[in-house]
């Protein structure tokens, strides 16, 4: 069984084996957790990811973490969706990011991820709604994944995301 925590910290300071990064469809980097996990990652994170383009939002792909921390082997990068108002399968994309995530993850053989709050930034999807789906599907996802940490870069999404947890 998935054990799921919620924290508040950098992702990219992680303990785990992959982190996942709320990347756009170049995978070359952005703004965000994005911007800092390339930045961590150093720029052969953005090489790495322009071989492996475009990924369409719901979808993940995985590579090397280069300079992350000791730990983290690797970064598996999906693509969120931007809110349109939520009827234009927001909701489901951003369900496959999560199992996608997952199921990259089992596939590169990690055993504890981190995710952070998809497509809640620039991209607009309500972090009350995107904390319910995160959690409501990593639940209900079949995993080899012992650990997933979901890391808020703020009090406010943490908050959401373990009031999300406790239902």
């Amino acid at each position: 069984m998935t054990r799921i925590e919620v924290v508040r910290g950098d992702i990219t300071e992680e303990d785990v084996d992959a982190v996942v990064t709320a990347a756009n469809e170049s995978l070359l980097g952005g703004g965000g957790v994005d911007g800092a996990i390339h930045r961590a990652a150093g720029p052969r994170l953005a090489e790495a990811g322009a071989a492996l383009a475009p990924c369409l939002p719901g979808e993940a792909v995985a590579t090397s973490a280069f300079d992350l921390g000791p730990r983290i082997r690797h970064v598996i990068h999906t693509v969120g969706p931007v809110w349109e108002g939520g009827d234009h399968g927001e909701a489901e994309l951003l369900a496959s990011c999560y199992r996608r995530g997952l199921a990259v993850a089992d596939e590169i053989g990690a055993r504890s991820v981190a995710f952070p709050a998809i497509a809640t930034g620039v991209y607009g999807f309500p972090p009350d709604r995107a904390a319910r789906i995160a959690v409501a599907t990593i639940r209900e996802t079949a995993t080899e994944v012992e650990q997933v940490r979901l890391v808020a870069f703020d009090a406010a999404t943490r908050d959401l995301l373990a009031a999300a947890l406790r239902d």
